[in-house]
């Protein structure tokens, strides 16, 4: 599979080199974000051995500087990929569905698509509450801490459970008790018994951690609630980028094709890695343990991706309607089998 991929990815990359016959030179730079958790483990290994550099000096590019910020949101990405201040842009199902139906009506170069996932894993409410069961037990009386309101992977997730509770009419019955917070602080406001936020709709590492302290348990899991595997992060960019920087692109996906299989031949060493990098103060024993969890899965494959624009498109959070998972990814990805 590795191998078809790399042959995929080469093929590709030299097409729209061939394609490129503007004098115009790539980019010297690209500007990367990212945000908080597990889900980044893939660009954190890019980050920390550059490997979108080594990359492209293999593709003949010379020096290319990678910038790498964080943020705390795919929404906040969005409005820095727009503003031409951000290249490529990290997060969740949601943000990226969000802009590419935004922009899937204006001129090719204005679109907005997908590179590749970065992984598959759940997404998951935690809550302190031992009164709250379900999302049908949540009332005006609660807070749910996520990403971004409205339009985080987690903030749909947890429309779709409401949907399938109190039927599609009221599927955004809890929004209102949803606030924005980054996935560290919600675990600190989740585990502090004096905030008012008593739920945290999160995932890896912190999902985990969560449940491992007394009185929290689990109320909504997105493997269970789509019926499989779900997609968590994806990267994202604009066509322009896309189409100008054939090159660029390419050692990008290249360098996430690496940094996958890095993080699969060795656990230990990926726990290391992100353990240095966050500065976390978990042992090593329950990182290492947290990423050998058989729903985590590292993977440029996009799955269940469909399912999430279909519902937010029925629910008329976009007004496209995308056929098939490939209608929102670039074409370099779309031999994988995804979803």
């Amino acid at each position: 599979m590795r191998k078809a991929f790399a042959t995929l990815v080469t093929m590709a990359g030299l097409g729209f080199a061939l394609a490129a016959t503007t004098a115009v030179a790539e980019v010297g730079e690209i500007r990367i974000a990212q945000q908080y958790g597990i889900n980044y483990l893939p660009l954190m290994v890019m980050e920390d051995r550059h490997l979108i550099e080594a990359q492209a000096k293999r593709l003949g590019l010379g020096k290319l500087d990678v910038a790498w910020s964080k943020m705390s949101s795919g929404a906040a990405m969005n409005d820095a990929l727009l503003s031409g201040s951000l290249d490529i842009a990290s997060g969740g199902v949601g943000p990226i569905v969000t802009l590419w139906a935004k922009t899937s009506t204006l001129p090719a170069a204005q679109q907005v698509k997908g590179i590749a996932a970065l992984d598959s894993m759940p997404v998951v409410l935690n809550t302190r509450n031992p009164r709250i069961k379900g999302v049908e037990d949540f009332t005006d009386q609660d807070k749910i801490a996520l990403p971004a309101v409205k339009v985080s992977i987690q903030a749909v997730t947890l429309q779709m459970a409401v949907a399938k509770a109190f039927g599609p009419q009221n599927y955004a019955k809890l929004d209102p008790i949803t606030v924005s917070m980054s996935h560290p602080d919600g675990m600190i406001a989740l585990l502090n018994p004096r905030s008012e936020v008593d739920a945290h709709f999160t995932g890896p590492p912190f999902s985990e951690l969560e449940v491992r302290e007394p009185g929290i348990h689990t109320v909504v899991h997105s493997y269970k609630l789509l019926g499989g595997m779900t997609t968590s992060t994806v990267a994202w960019t604009t066509a322009r980028f896309h189409d100008q920087n054939p090159k660029v692109y390419q050692a990008f996906l290249r360098a996430l094709e690496e940094a996958v299989s890095i993080i699969d031949k060795d656990k230990r060493a990926a726990a290391q890695l992100y353990l240095r990098m966050t500065k976390s103060k978990e042992s090593l024993e329950t990182m290492e343990s947290i990423l050998s969890d058989p729903d985590i899965e590292y993977t440029l494959t996009p799955m269940n991706v469909l399912k999430y624009a279909a519902f937010m498109h029925d629910v008329g959070s976009i007004k496209a309607n995308p056929s098939a998972w490939t209608d929102m990814f670039f074409p370099e990805i779309h031999q994988l089998p995804g979803s």
